[in-house]
């Protein structure tokens, strides 16, 4: 007697679940140089080293994404 698995088709993430799961890795990217920066510069507070690295893009995080990626 064969064993057979029976393969479930999970349904894709909509569009718009993708969009948050890809903006979550972005705020951890971002968040992530931020901090490597802020190690750099005692006493700049967190908030203003992020502002300062996405602040070439400000109204889109993947462009702000590409942007640091870019510079790594």
């Amino acid at each position: 007697m064969s064993k057979t698995s029976t393969l479930i088709a999970t349904p894709a993430p909509s569009l718009e679940e993708r969009i948050g799961m890809i903006r979550s890795e972005i705020e951890t990217v971002i968040e992530t140089h931020a901090v490597a920066v802020a190690k750099e510069s005692p006493g700049v507070p967190l908030g203003v080293i992020r502002n300062l690295l996405t602040a070439r893009a400000p109204a889109c995080p993947c462009t702000q994404y590409l942007g640091l990626n870019a510079k790594a």
